[in-house]
């Protein structure tokens, strides 16, 4: 079933593909769309999907781009690009629906490029100094429910 997605979840050359998975879960859950930017870690063929536990891949809305300009030109929504470098916190943000949630891989985040052209619209998820930051699957979560709760209260 085709929709319109209350909001686009982008993974920026994802690398692990049980994150993928869980990810794309949460996407169903919220009625996202999934956007995955080549190179990615892992293959898309049906036994990696499954191995992946991708079991609610069936019921997921989501494409796969080979550059992230072919994103930019696709969709014309508000875009916020998650990094633990951003001073400004998810909490303090104005999303809307159809809002993007851009994050990067697992390893080394979104590139430094990305960032420096699009830092007003940075946002790092609070955590404690101890931790050196969440896994990337937790960290969509918490994003993609925020949206979801700001919506819920417009």
């Amino acid at each position: 079933m085709k929709y319109k997605p209350n909001l686009n979840i982008v993974l920026h050359q994802p690398e692990i593909p049980q994150n993928t998975g869980a990810i794309g879960r949460t996407c169903v859950a919220l009625g996202a769309k999934l956007w995955l930017v080549r190179p990615l870690g892992f293959q898309l063929t049906e036994k990696a999907l499954r191995r992946a536990g991708l079991d609610y891949w069936q019921h997921l809305e989501w494409e796969v781009v080979d550059h992230w300009d072919e994103i930019v030109s696709k969709l014309q929504t508000e875009f916020w690009f998650f990094t633990k470098k951003s001073s400004r916190s998810l909490y303090d943000a104005n999303m809307k629906k159809g809002a993007t949630l851009v994050f990067g891989s697992e390893s080394s985040g979104l590139p430094d490029s990305m960032l420096c052209e699009h830092h007003g619209s940075t946002l790092q998820i609070p955590i404690r100094p101890e931790v050196r930051s969440l896994n990337l699957s937790c960290s969509v979560a918490i994003a993609g429910y925020e949206l979801h709760r700001q919506i819920s209260l417009s």
